[in-house]
């Protein structure tokens, strides 16, 4: 049994028709929302996912309406203004978010694009566009921002987050130090050879009454005073390790009681402004890193000009400096490179300001993430969650100051400029 299959059309006698099909299955399928426009915006085409949207029944309710039939003024004439500027310039207008108000009060977002509607002489003789829905985006973003606010505000509250997540890093580190000098401590005593002096002192009693005899003619007892004279020197290495774990675990004691004295002044300087000498206070935040910095062998270089005083927050000025070498000190670990480097500097800044500064010869920032680094939840490290630098920018904004980055690009380091007013702005002449 055979069957007759109907010749195809030849691609010019579908053409008339061709237009007219296409645009239908296009508008009957896109999820996007499409609209086409006169020259006074009235509508005369559009997607079923905009009738869909606009709640219509079908597409004879919207047509020969314009914006105003739909939305408050607000949201209405600058639509109307946007489009009437597309018909008299033919720019497009792309990516705009707007906001649009229902006659219900409800309120949505919608990311648009328009542009010049031509005919095939390429005369405009309308507009059209096209939009998605960025409500949901708009109200994650307000969560995200009420979530940073309380954040923030928390952090303030108790002294700075970050500060206290600097403090804990570098007692962590502390501890992990007592911890190996510990552990050598321990297995130090565990290695000890005084069995073997036992082992000798039995020796001896056993050959009590020939002792003499033993020492000078017993091949074991020849070894005897060779013997003495090991553990005399394994003994006395010993003693000097031990004591050297013990200095060790007494200086990192030590340094835990610096750093969690520091953190208390800090906490309790909250909100104070006051007159600061940058110089100290880079000191200061060096101090709580400096565990750190010296397990991962990077040389800290210090460049301190002499500046007048500054005139800012103790707690915030603290937080920025902790996070920045912090920082720092993960970016020289990225780089790889064998001389890791971290120069810090005092200088002056624009007239009435002064630039502290941290530079690093670590792993670089790319130049097209330079204007990302401040954006909150924005990070380069794996493990990192955009929180510090950004909350850093924004405590320097409060005092008055400013935080700025700066790199060459990948592999040539960074360079993070605090610049915070003077106590005293000099005289202009």
């Amino acid at each position: 049994m055979s069957s007759t299959l109907a010749p195809i059309s030849p691609v010019n006698e579908l053409t008339p028709h061709l237009d007219r099909t296409l645009a239908r299955a296009f508008l009957q399928n896109i999820p996007d929302v499409f609209y086409f426009k006169d020259r006074e915006s009235r509508f005369i085409a559009m997607s079923q996912s905009f009738i869909k949207l606009m709640g219509a029944r079908s597409e004879a309710d919207i047509l020969g309406k314009t914006d105003f039939d739909f939305f408050d003024k607000a949201h209405a004439q600058p639509a109307f203004n946007d489009e009437q500027n597309i018909l008299s310039t033919g720019e497009p207008i792309l990516g705009k978010l707007e906001k649009e108000t229902w006659p219900d009060g409800r309120v949505t977002w919608a990311q648009t694009s328009k542009l010049p509607l031509r005919d095939l002489n390429g005369r405009i003789i309308g507009t059209f566009g096209f939009s998605k829905n960025f409500t949901q985006t708009k109200e994650l973003e307000a969560t995200i921002e009420k979530k940073h606010k309380e954040l923030m505000d928390t952090s303030r509250v108790a002294g700075k987050a970050e500060v206290a997540t600097g403090v804990l890093h570098n007692v962590g580190n502390v501890l992990n130090s007592l911890n190996v000098s510990a552990s050598v401590i321990a297995s130090g005593f565990r290695q000890s050879k005084t069995d073997s002096l036992a082992k000798l002192s039995q020796l001896l009693r056993d050959h009590g009454a020939d002792l003499g005899a033993f020492l000078s003619t017993d091949p074991k007892g020849k070894k005897v005073p060779e013997f003495i004279d090991s553990l005399a020197r394994h003994f006395g290495g010993e003693r000097d390790r031990l004591l050297q774990e013990i200095d060790s675990l007494q200086k990192n004691i030590d340094h835990i009681k610096e750093i969690v004295s520091m953190q208390q002044t800090y906490a309790i300087m909250v909100g104070t402004v006051e007159t600061l000498e940058p110089a100290a206070l880079i000191e200061d935040a060096l101090r709580m890193n400096s565990s750190a910095l010296d397990r991962h062998e990077v040389r800290v270089v210090r460049d301190f000009a002499t500046v007048p005083p500054i005139v800012a927050e103790k707690s915030k000025v603290l937080q920025i400096l902790v996070n920045l070498i912090r920082n720092s000190k993960y970016a020289c670990d990225e780089g790889g490179r064998p001389d890791k480097v971290m120069t810090l500097r005092v200088a002056p800044g624009e007239p009435g300001y002064a630039r502290l500064i941290v530079q690093d010869n670590g792993i670089g920032i790319l130049p097209e993430n330079l204007g990302k680094i401040f954006q909150h939840g924005f990070t380069t490290k794996a493990t990192g969650h955009g929180f510090g630098v950004h909350s850093s920018a924004i405590a320097a904004k409060e005092m008055k100051g400013t935080l700025t980055v700066y790199s060459e690009g990948l592999g040539q380091g960074a360079v993070f400029t605090l610049e915070l007013p003077l106590a005293q702005k000099p005289k202009q002449p």
